[in-house]
């Protein structure tokens, strides 16, 4: 296939270039490569697909150095005429859209970056796939949009219509969205709630990232809720063989949806909602504890209370997605852990001093 992957300098979207590249298929990666966080983990991430910095303009095509079919654009969703261009010169098969502001608490601070990125830039990429009859759109949504849901594990058949941040709402509203072009113009549409998602090239926004680097430069980490936090965390390789197994199955009409009784998940148009985590809720102060046994270092935790637009819980219901696609996540969090945290000091180049530490703090 020829796909269209937005948000390829970021870190799901670099992952996923990479595995479809891998797999022989025909890959376009466009970025605006904003400073949310460090430029540099996100040009990093673009030079292991082969894309030099010193070549990317905005607005033109470069082709990697690693693989022969792959092509990236440094472009912004809100520039409606160059996603035009692109889509018209492309004749892309299928379109994964996982470029967007991302951050929870970042929302509440700066709420239009994510008006602009995540609502009129989605709008753009519907419009774009319209146009152009695309067989399939892929689009990230977010465990977030559940709220102040407190049914558990979460499923996407469950009504999602309370959320507490802004993030969390244009997450929604995109589902609407796509709803809307399936049912207006039938396109095939699929929204993917990620849950907690880590792993090597991660996000400094990001728990595991921001714990490790404050456990390594002997700083306090911020543990919110006092500790009484879990997340569904998940693994990047089972991430990204979720997202491929959807990109390969176009949604399709629920000929079983019911109007009267109406799941939010499907619907009598060619339209589709899934939970993408690992299925299992995990305490916080246990994720950290792996990232303590894998540095050989105790963190200093300063507890506090819960902040402004964060759930106390998150656990994925991935049982349509094992049961349509298959799905099966394979990587354990002490596994991930590990890979990541190995990752963090080979990328950074940082001493490991694990067995010095092991015995004055951990014997």
């Amino acid at each position: 296939m020829k796909v269209l992957v937005t948000g390829t300098a970021g870190f799901i979207g670099y992952h996923l270039a990479k595995c479809l590249l891998e797999r022989g298929d025909e890959v376009v990666g466009i970025d605006n490569i904003n400073d949310y966080y460090d430029v540099n983990l996100k040009y990093g991430r673009l030079a292991e697909t082969g894309i030099n910095e010193a070549d990317v303009e905005y607005g033109k095509t470069v082709r990697s150095a690693k693989y022969s079919n792959y092509q990236f654009v440094r472009l912004d969703l809100t520039d409606y005429d160059k996603m035009k261009n692109i889509f018209k010169i492309c004749h892309f098969d299928a379109v994964c859209n996982l470029a967007a502001q991302a951050g929870v608490r970042y929302s509440i601070t700066h709420p239009r970056a994510y008006i602009d990125s995540n609502i009129v830039g989605f709008l753009n990429v519907l419009e774009c796939c319209r146009t152009h009859r695309i067989k399939h759109l892929v689009y990230a949504s977010s465990s977030s949009v559940y709220g102040l849901n407190k049914s558990m594990p979460f499923s996407s058949c469950h009504q999602a219509n309370h959320p507490v941040s802004l993030y969390a709402a244009t997450k929604k509203s995109n589902e609407l969205m796509a709803h809307t072009y399936s049912h207006l113009f039938n396109l095939p549409t699929t929204g993917l709630r990620f849950f907690t998602v880590y792993g090597p090239w991660g996000r400094p926004d990001m728990a595991p990232f921001l714990f490790t680097k404050a456990i390594l430069e002997h700083k306090h980490i911020d543990v919110f809720n006092n500790g009484a936090m879990k997340r569904d965390f998940t693994y990047i390789d089972d991430i990204v063989d979720g997202i491929v197994r959807v990109i390969d199955d176009p949604a399709k009409v629920d000929t079983l949806w019911d109007g009267l009784d109406p799941d939010p998940s499907t619907s009598n148009v060619p339209y589709r909602v899934f939970n993408l985590g690992r299925g299992e809720s995990v305490d916080l102060l246990k994720f950290i504890a792996e990232i303590e046994k894998n540095l050989g270092e105790l963190a200093v935790k300063n507890y506090m209370p819960m902040q402004n637009g964060d759930v106390e819980e998150t656990w994925a219901d991935i049982s349509s997605m094992r049961e349509m696609l298959a799905y099966n996540p394979k990587t354990s969090v002490a596994d991930g852990v590990r890979d990541f945290v190995s990752w963090y000091m080979t990328f950074y180049k940082v001493a490991n001093n694990r067995q010095d530490v092991l015995g004055r703090h951990l014997a």
